[in-house]
C-alpha cells in the first residue's frame, strides 16, 4: 500500500497484517511493516498506538522524542519504541527506514530488558544479520508470500535476541558479561561442592564486594542467591523424579546437613522436602 502521509515519498510502501488467534496467544507477530522514505519536514506525534515499533535507519537521520527527551538517530541505528506511550519523531533532512510495528505475549518483556541496557536507539557492531531478518519480514509481505506466522515470529525473536545479547562497552568501563557467564557455568557444574563467594570472586579476578555487585547487575541475583536457586531446582527435580532419600538429596545438592537442607527448602518452597515429594506424587496420580 502507498502511504498518504505528508512528507512521505510515494516510493514508500507499507503492509498491514491481522494475526491469527494462535499467533496472538503464543507468538510475536507483525501488525504493520514498511520501507519509508521520509522527506525533509516529516513530523509524527502519537499519544498511543497499542504496539511496539522497531526501525532501522538505512539512510539519513531523524530526531526521536520520548518522555520529554530528544535524541538524534543516525544512519545504521536501530530504534525500539513503546508506542503505548506518547512518541514523537521527525526529520529536517530526510531519511530512509525499514520498520515493523509488532506485539505479542512476550513483547513487553523483550522491550523492557532491551531498553534498560541499550536505550531506545542503538547500533550493533555487525548489523547485517539483524537487518536481514527485518528485511525478510518486509519481503514476506512485499512479495505476496503466504505468511508463516511461526517463521515470522522467529525472525522477530532473532532480532530482539540479538539486541539482548549485545552489551555495548562504555568508555573506560569493563565488560562483565563474559565473566558472569563463566561463573554461572562454574556454579552449574560444581553446585554440589563446597565453595564460598570469596572463591568465586577470586575466579572472577575481583574483590568480593565488587564481584557481588557486578554479578547481580548482570544476572539479577547475588552469587549466593543464584547458587541457592540452582541447588533448590535440582532438589525439586530429585524429589519429584527419583526415589533417593531426602538425606542423599541433601548432600547431592551441596547442603552441609539434612537439617540445614530441610530448613532452607521449607523457607524457599513453603513445604518440607517430604511434604513436597508427597504433594507432587499425589498431583501426578490424579
Amino acid at each position: 500500500m502507498k502511504s498518504c502521509e505528508n512528507f512521505v515519498s510515494d516510493k514508500s510502501q507499507y503492509f498491514i497484517y491481522s494475526p491469527s488467534k494462535t499467533a496472538r496467544d503464543i507468538f510475536l507477530y507483525p501488525l504493520q511493516c514498511g520501507r519509508f522514505l521520509y522527506e525533509p519536514g516529516y513530523y509524527l506525534r502519537r499519544d498511543s498506538y497499542d504496539n511496539f515499533l522497531l526501525m532501522y535507519v538505512q539512510k539519513g537521520e531523524f530526531m526521536l522524542e520520548l518522555d520529554g527527551t530528544v535524541s538524534p538517530v543516525a544512519e545504521g541505528d536501530f530504534v525500539l519504541i513503546d508506542c503505548y506511550k506518547q512518541h514523537i519523531y521527525y526529520t529536517d533532512t530526510g531519511c530512509e527506514c525499514l520498520w515493523c510495528h509488532f506485539d505479542g505475549i512476550t513483547a513487553r518483556g523483550y522491550y523492557t530488558n532491551i531498553v534498560s541496557h541499550l536505550g531506545n536507539s542503538f547500533s550493533l557492531p555487525n548489523p547485517q544479520p539483524t537487518v536481514s531478518r527485518l528485511a525478510s519480514i518486509y519481503d514476506t509481505f512485499s512479495t505476496g508470500k503466504a505468511v508463516r506466522e511461526a517463521l515470522v515470529s522467529k525472525y522477530l525473536t532473532d532480532i530482539l535476541t540479538a539486541f539482548l545479547l549485545h552489551s555495548p562497552q562504555k568508555e573506560n568501563s569493563p565488560d562483565y558479561t563474559g565473566m558472569a557467564e563463566e561463573i554461572i557455568a562454574y556454579i552449574n557444574e560444581h553446585f554440589a561442592e563446597k565453595f564460598s563467594v570469596e572463591e568465586l570472586a577470586a575466579k572472577a579476578g575481583l574483590s568480593q564486594y565488587h564481584f557481588i555487585r557486578v554479578f547481580k547487575k548482570e544476572t539479577g541475583f547475588t552469587p549466593h542467591e543464584y547458587l541457592n536457586n540452582t541447588r533448590m531446582m535440582t532438589a525439586r527435580y530429585l524429589l519429584k523424579n527419583s526415589r533417593l532419600p531426602v538425606k542423599d538429596i541433601c548432600f547431592n545438592t551441596g547442603f552441609s546437613s539434612e537439617s540445614v537442607f530441610c530448613s532452607a527448602f521449607k523457607k524457599h518452597q513453603g513445604l518440607t522436602p517430604a511434604e513436597y515429594r508427597l504433594l507432587k506424587g499425589s498431583e501426578e496420580a490424579r
